[in-house]
């Protein structure tokens, strides 16, 4: 893109000289300056910090839902883990197998109180297992958690049980009941 990058400053919550000699592997010629707390002890990434903040701020005041469910909003509090607004806005949009709309990243540390009442979901897996056959062919189960998903419960699987009508979730994200292919 025409830029000479020659030096890099990371803040990094690992262990920093794991990570710089990680990245000097990968990018031999540049120079990595990793560190804990960087933000405060290099002025660059005290401004990147600021500049990514800003950046982060715009893209949720502009931020358009993939899903079109009733009832969201971007009353998402700072996004920060000990604010109510932001731990309620995890309460209000939680689904009970499928977790977070696509806002929200599930490896957010934040989001684990919220995984205790999970949905257990097991999904068949291409993969085989040795142990298991069906009709001469193995299939391995895998648990929907395993793989980094979890899920809730919520009014909405009463409406699906009752046969009154299909949960918003998956009206939202237009995913349609398949009977035969």
């Amino acid at each position: 893109m025409g830029v000479l990058l020659a030096e890099v400053y990371i803040d990094t919550v690992g262990d920093p000289e794991k990570y710089r000699i990680k990245l000097t592997e990968k990018f031999p010629g540049i120079k990595f300056v990793v560190a804990k707390k960087a933000d405060s002890l290099y002025p660059v990434v005290s401004g990147a910090s600021i500049v990514a903040k800003v950046t982060r701020d715009r893209a949720l005041r502009n931020w358009v839902f993939d899903e079109t469910a009733l009832n969201m909003h971007m009353n998402t509090g700072s996004g920060y883990p000990g604010d109510p607004g932001t731990k309620q806005w995890l309460e209000d949009h939680k689904h009970p197998v499928f977790g977070f709309p696509t806002l929200v990243r599930f490896s957010w540390g934040t989001c684990t109180p919220f995984f205790k009442d999970a949905v257990e979901v097991t999904w068949e897996s291409d993969e085989l297992d040795e142990d298991a056959t069906v009709n001469g062919s193995a299939k391995r189960q895998v648990k929907l958690s395993s793989l980094g998903f979890t899920g809730f419960k919520r009014k909405c699987e009463e409406i699906e049980s009752s046969g009154k009508g299909r949960c918003k979730f998956f009206q939202a994200r237009k995913l349609e009941l398949v009977k035969k292919f």
